[in-house]
């Protein structure tokens, strides 16, 4: 099948569903730097949430073959939504950390619920130019991220203490896209006789699981600590900084949006290497800069290159499943949980006890560590 698809309604509706949960990350992880002045928490202690998310996402990834098997995709989608969206009204009416905890662990299973589905069934519908349509999915979810950056940090310098009131659009949003995009002809499922796909997954199957993981733990780590770097390097406020990693959201719009367009004609090893190459590039010059025009610059590459990795690297587990996308996606929530657990909560603790920018040459061996892992497993994938 050529690398080419129909953006239809089916597309739109994946498309701004994922757009909606990564409005709330968009905001949520860049605002660790306000949630931790609000709470009066150390690093480490604000590195928790990222961990509540870590564990979600493990705990989606053990649910979601079954999940699937029971409700089908369509409708496992919709599920997510509802339980991100309980988790995000459970988050902005709970100031203390012993509640913004629990309400980040809701609010990010859903999430993780939305986008393994999201995976999957555009994998079955697309087939070959899932490589092309999953990246541009994310590209529209991007625009979400960046909303929720933008926004979140706009609330905090005009109304400092309303800064989580900014995260309530994403409510109505959820209630829109239910009454206008649910088709309940289309979630008509029939549970396979077998029940859920299970088994065991090949050698190969877990190095490339291991170089996903690299990859998500480069992503969140960058998502999370951007700010407290830029804080830390150019002396900008929290609010200020929190804004200014908008950049590293419209580089993961463009990227995602057009990648898969210009990368389509090179083998998907080799636009995974060629993304982790700028990445790598962009986030030297970020971690060098004392000036916040170069910061920018330098975040707008690093999320370009950071942006297609999620959706290249699932692919290859998928392709590495023997006919079994769902339980792939399955591990893969696994993989992104220990990742987003694992990433930002490890940051934050070197960054307390080493400062920021030490703390964040933890980056570039995870960028190293995902190059080494794609090498050693080659998905053999033809050109178009």
């Amino acid at each position: 099948m050529p690398k080419t698809f129909q953006r239809d309604r089916f597309f739109w509706v994946v498309a701004l569903q994922t757009a909606i949960v990564n409005f709330y990350l968009g905001g949520f992880g860049p605002a660790q730097s306000l949630l931790r002045a609000d709470q009066g928490t150390s690093l480490t202690v604000a590195g928790l949430h990222g961990a509540a998310l870590g564990i979600a996402s493990i705990a989606a990834g053990y649910a979601n073959p079954h999940l699937a098997h029971k409700f089908g995709r369509a409708k496992s989608q919709w599920i997510g939504l509802t339980i991100f969206a309980l988790g995000l009204l459970m988050f902005i009416i709970s100031p203390p950390v012993i509640l913004t905890l629990p309400a980040t662990l809701v609010a990010g299973f859903g999430v993780s619920i939305v986008i393994n589905t999201m995976l999957t069934s555009m994998s079955h519908r697309y087939g070959k130019a899932a490589e092309v349509a999953i990246p541009q999915a994310n590209g529209v979810s991007s625009v979400g991220f960046i909303m929720g950056t933008g926004l979140i940090g706009t609330v905090a310098i005009i109304y400092p203490s309303f800064w989580r009131l900014g995260l309530l659009l994403a409510l109505p949003a959820v209630a829109i896209l239910m009454y206008v995009g649910r088709e309940k002809e289309r979630e008509s499922h029939v549970p396979d006789e077998g029940g859920p796909q299970s088994g065991k997954m090949s050698p190969k199957f877990w190095l490339a699981w291991f170089g996903f993981v690299a990859c998500i733990s480069s992503e969140f780590a960058t998502s999370f600590w951007a700010s407290a770097l830029l804080k830390d390097r150019i002396g900008s406020t929290a609010a200020i900084s929190t804004v200014a990693v908008v950049a590293y959201g419209v580089g993961l719009a463009i990227g995602r949006w057009y990648g898969g367009h210009l990368l389509s004609k090179i083998k998907l090893d080799n636009q995974l290497f060629i993304l982790i190459g700028l990445q790598f590039a962009g986030f030297v010059t970020f971690w060098f800069s004392h000036s916040m025009l170069l910061s920018l610059l330098s975040l707008v590459v690093v999320g370009i290159g950071i942006s297609m990795q999620f959706a290249l690297s699932a692919i290859r587990m998928v392709g590495f499943s023997d006919g079994r996308p769902d339980l792939a996606v399955g591990r893969s929530s696994l993989g992104a949980g220990v990742a987003i657990a694992g990433a930002p909560f490890l940051l934050g603790f070197l960054g307390d006890n080493f400062g920021i920018s030490r703390a964040y040459i933890m980056v570039p061996v995870l960028i190293a560590i995902a190059f080494i892992l794609i090498k050693l497993t080659p998905s053999h994938n033809v050109k178009a």
